[in-house]
């Protein structure tokens, strides 16, 4: 073999992955008594050592956070802000880097890395995955659930977000409703999934349209929701669930430009509850996504998994109900 042995060369000889072998060395919990000698057996033979100089410098404690944002998330601006107090009260600093079109998640990972952060938290991961365990500092996976369990996450649940969603519009009387999804936008598939239960649960037909997670992708979708609204009153909805807040406010300007009124001819429920739902002029009834509940479990989640306690924490959301729903027209009283 040419050259000093990597984790990677490892890997081969073990015969597991590399995300395993850095489990091993870094004594963390996720592999089993026999998958450790099997690893350790096969550095020895290789004559692998791990980088010292990277053991020393993170023995160092450098209290720093390291946190991966996107430019564009239209809740991330809100999360990071938070993370600055919480990180604080644990005693943590806080170090950004972007990703973006132009900027992948790596480099902004890497970029972290050099500055000797303690630990990584990724605000919405490409893939929460094998990237993120075979980091040589502890990761977590915020805003999607990691499924792994060797890969700490923190996320809203969901499921429960939806149903408050639902809830609220049934007691107001609505029992059509159509969801706008988010495409391939991170909890998208998420929410659809918890909005098709809740409708199989009644036995009724999901209504999902199609969409993305941006403005743009609202005010597209409103010309095919304003058709199904002038459909026939047994099959129209009379309500929407759009994915998140950015998406409903694109497609509460579409269908106003179409002559829908809101919530007049149909009540809208946003997700996130941002500051764009708070405007007076937009004034949307919202899934409320806690950024300082968020922020704290994501630094938590950090500091456990420091000490090798990898956790996934779902963060219960709240309903933050504004003007943009009311009872349907056949019910006012």
């Amino acid at each position: 073999m040419a050259g000093r042995p990597t984790m990677a060369d490892v890997a081969a000889a073990a015969g597991v992955s590399r995300a395993l072998v850095s489990i091993v060395f870094r004594d963390a919990p996720g592999a089993s008594d026999a998958t450790r000698e099997r690893v350790l057996a096969a550095a020895r033979r290789l004559g692998y050592r791990p980088d010292t100089r990277a053991r020393l410098l993170r023995s160092a404690r450098s209290r720093l956070l390291g946190v991966v944002f996107a430019l564009d998330g239209a809740f991330h601006a809100e999360l990071v802000e938070a993370l600055y107090p919480a990180a604080a009260q644990a005693g943590f600093g806080v170090a950004l880097s972007a990703r973006g079109p132009r900027r992948p998640e790596r480099e902004a990972v890497q970029d972290l890395l050099d500055l000797g952060v303690e630990a990584l938290l990724v605000l919405a991961p490409d893939a929460p995955g094998e990237s993120l365990l075979e980091l040589p500092v502890p990761a977590v996976s915020v805003l999607e659930p990691s499924g792994r369990p060797t890969l700490a996450s923190v996320a809203t649940d969901e499921a429960a977000g939806v149903r408050l969603a639902v809830e609220h519009l049934r007691a107001l009387g609505h029992a059509r409703i159509a969801h706008v999804a988010g495409g391939g936008a991170v909890g998208s598939r998420a929410r659809a999934d918890a909005f098709e239960l809740l409708a199989a649960h009644d036995g009724a037909a999901p209504l999902l349209l199609p969409a993305g997670p941006t403005e743009e992708h609202g005010m597209a979708a409103a010309d095919g929701l304003a058709e199904i609204l002038r459909g026939a009153d047994a099959s129209r909805p009379t309500a929407v669930v759009a994915f998140n807040d950015v998406l409903a406010v694109g497609l509460m300007h579409g269908l106003r430009e179409r002559g829908v009124r809101i919530p007049e001819d149909v009540s809208m429920v946003g997700y996130d509850d941002s500051r764009l739902a708070a405007l007076a002029h937009v004034s949307l009834t919202s899934v409320r996504q806690d950024p300082d509940a968020l922020a704290a479990a994501a630094v938590g989640a950090a500091s456990a998994a420091l000490d090798g306690q990898p956790a996934q924490v779902l963060v219960p959301p709240s309903l933050t109900v504004r003007s943009s729903t009311a009872p349907p027209r056949a019910v006012v009283r």
